[in-house]
Formats: C-alpha cells, structure tokens, sequence
C-alpha cells in the first residue's frame, strides 16, 4: 500500500492505493523488488479486507453489512512516524470504528487493524537496532491489548534488501510478544525471474523479504498480488503479438504465476490473495509504425467512475485477456486539433466492438499513414475480476482473499462472489 500516491480522478475516490508495482521489492545489488483452470471448487475460504481511514464512514458501513461473509476486518489504519512510534491516523476511538468493532465482535469476526509503514529509510534505522525494534514492538503490542483488537496486520514497503535479516527478526519477535494474538503479515507478490528479465537475469539479486522466515513468523501471509500492470513480459509479450492493449490491475494467469511460485516457501493454508476492488486510466500513443502501444499512467478509480463513462460515451466495456473490464476512447476535452472518437471509429476494422474502436482506429491511422493518435483505456477489477481470483484461492486451496479496498466503491456484486 502505497499511501503518498493521491489518487482523485474526477473526484470519485480519495486518499492512496496498495503498492506500486507488485515486484518493488526485487532489488539487483548493488545499485538496487502458468495458465490458469476455469475449474470450480466450492471449497470455503477466509474473506477479509482493508478499509481505508480516508474513507471511514462509507468503508465501516460497507463491511458492517457483510460481517457474515467475512472472517476478519482490517482497519487501515495505523501509520509510523520516522522514530518508530505508532500513529493513530484512523482514528480508532470514533463512532464509526467502534459501531464496526461491536458488530464484529458479535458475530466472531476478528478485528485486526494494518499498520502501514513505507519509510525505507527510517524501516531500517529502526528494526537494525534492537533497542528501537524493542520500542517499536511494545509500542504495536500496547495497541492491540488496549484496544482489544485480534492481532496485527504488519504492511513494511520499499524495504532496502540489507534490511531483510532485520525485518525477520523482527516478525519474530512481535509475533513472540503478541502471545495467542494473531500476526498478518501483507507483502509485495514475487513471480519468477524468467517472467520478470529478459535474456539472462542478473546474478546477484537479493530480496527485501525472506518468504522462509515471513511463513515462520506470520499466522497469515498476504500477497499483494495486484498492481501487475506491465510487470510480467512473459504476458505482455503474449499480449503485444496479437497488438492488444496490456496493463492489467491483475492478470488472473499472473496471480496463478506468484502464487505457484512463492508457495515454495509460504505454506499455502497460511496464504490469502490480495485482490484489487479499483482499476486504472492509461493515455495510450501507438507506435508510429503500428507495431503496438506506448502508456503512461494516468489515474486510479471505482468501478462506478468506468460504468458511468461508458454509458455517456455510449461504449459497451468488454472482459479482457486479464479477466478485467475495459474499453479505449477519447476523452471529450481532447484537443481539437487531435483525432476525435468518431474519426478514430470510422478507421477501425468492420465489426470492431465498441470498446475497441479508438484503439483499433488509432492503430490503423499509424499503420496507414504513420501518424499518432493518443486515446486512453480504461480497466478494472470488477466481480467477475473478484470472481476469478476467489475460485483460483480456492483450486490452490489456499486460506483465503483480503480485498483493497471496502469502502462503498466497488463493483455492488462483489459480495455476491465473495463467498
């Protein structure tokens, strides 16, 4: 979770998302972060998910109305201050919280809050020496007893990889304190090398987390596994051969891919899916030759902000080879000196889907006259999205999904798969 990232496009959400990209914490020193089976199971697994402190009163109504699909709830949360000290940034003593604790306790949902912490430099001062790492647990204790809370959820981002030996000691020796309390655990997704370089990976990589130690210490083990976007060029070298727009918030296919390989050192029944609820708008510019795409990141957004565009733009979104829903067009406050939709339209193939029409027209104008039409795309991590991940939990017969983020935006039928 990657907190300084503002994200309000057109005022439809506000406050940060999880993560950058899912691979942040592969780091070559030293200058430095499969297919998968429509087969069903109705096996059960653990729902839990972040609701974010921006977003108090919506998140806490939200989950308060489904606390009997859910397992846990994770208020998001508490953050750090550069000494090592908690920060209360959620506010935890007001109505809306405590209305959400009561509930929770009730009906034997465990309530254990996040502490996000993405310093790297201040990480590292703190857990390398004991004395500080001492505090910094008692202090992570302290919440929880006061507060009555279930356990701790620890979310340690940008990580230096010398930092590692420190971060395992110190989940060990939180989770040593907790006692009976349970330690979540929320880390960055890991994939193979071979999907992560092209040619020969470099020789000397290190990691900021030592998934053998992290499944030692946690009783839950969270994999971030969103925010791919163009991170496995195994799949987007798949996607570019066919000329199809790639930058998924979470390929089911790559989800598959960490999953496996990480599960060489995170015990599965410890594992929950980390699934995004958000999506997000790319500005694309074709190649001048028509041989693919170039993308600059814009914004993130709720589903509601997707659906409501297309139906201006009188756009059907369509699933796309991630399994997420998208659709290219031109914004209306394209300058005019740029092709519009309708022109761009007019040059797609005969019979192109709506949703695609800017892009095939954009790429048509490069192939035919070497000109660039910039257009933006636009996906998301709808139910169906959700659906997917939660029945790959289930064929991997992991423990469970923890969603980002619960806070009255997200595609409504998400509850209805979280099952």
């Amino acid at each position: 979770m990657n907190t300084s990232m503002n994200i309000t496009p057109k005022s439809v959400i506000a406050g940060a998302l999880m993560a950058t990209f899912a691979f942040a914490n592969l780091a070559p020193l030293p200058a430095l972060a499969a297919s998968s089976s429509s087969k069903k199971s109705s096996s059960k697994i653990e729902v839990s998910g972040w609701i974010p402190y921006w977003r108090t009163e919506a998140g806490t109504k939200d989950a308060s109305s489904h606390l009997s699909q859910m397992a846990e709830v994770n208020p998001f949360g508490y953050t750090v201050t550069s000494g090592g000290v908690l920060n209360d940034a959620m506010k935890i003593n007001g109505s809306n919280w405590q209305s959400l604790i009561k509930d929770a306790k009730k009906k034997g949902v465990k309530v254990i809050p996040t502490v996000m912490w993405s310093d790297t430099a201040s990480i590292h001062t703190v857990l390398s020496n004991p004395t500080t790492r001492a505090a910094h647990i008692k202090s992570i204790v302290k919440a929880v007893n006061d507060n009555g809370f279930d356990g701790i959820d620890i979310d340690y981002e940008g990580k230096k990889a010398e930092t590692r030996v420190y971060f395992s000691s110190f989940l060990s020796e939180l989770n040593d304190a907790l006692g009976k309390k349970q330690l979540d655990c929320t880390i960055e997704a890991r994939m193979p090398l071979a999907a992560r370089f092209s040619g020969t990976p470099p020789a000397n990589i290190e990691y900021a987390n030592d998934l053998k130690e992290v499944n030692k210490s946690c009783d839950r083990v969270r994999i971030m596994t969103y925010d791919q976007q163009t991170a496995d060029l195994q799949l987007n070298a798949s996607a570019r051969s066919v000329k199809e727009i790639y930058a998924p918030v979470a390929d089911v296919k790559w989800v598959e891919k960490v999953v496996d390989y990480m599960a060489q050192d995170i015990d599965k029944k410890k594992m929950v899916l980390g699934v995004a609820t958000y999506g997000y708008i790319y500005q694309i510019m074709p190649n001048t030759d028509g041989s693919g795409y170039g993308y600059t990141k814009l914004e993130a957004f709720n589903p509601g902000y997707a659906t409501q565009l297309a139906k201006e733009l009188g756009i059907t979104p369509e699933r796309n080879r991630a399994g997420e829903m998208s659709f290219s067009y031109v914004p209306k406050d394209q300058p005019s000196a740029l092709p519009t939709q309708s022109a761009l339209s007019k040059l797609a193939p005969k019979g192109t889907a709506s949703a695609s029409l800017a892009a095939a027209g954009a790429l048509a104008l490069a192939k035919s006259k070497k000109q660039q039409a910039p257009f933006e795309y636009i996906t998301w991590s709808d139910s169906g999205a959700i659906k997917q991940k939660v029945e790959l939990a289930k064929k991997m017969k992991l423990a469970g999904v923890a969603v980002f983020k619960i806070d009255g935006g997200s595609d409504p039928k998400m509850w209805d798969v979280l099952k």
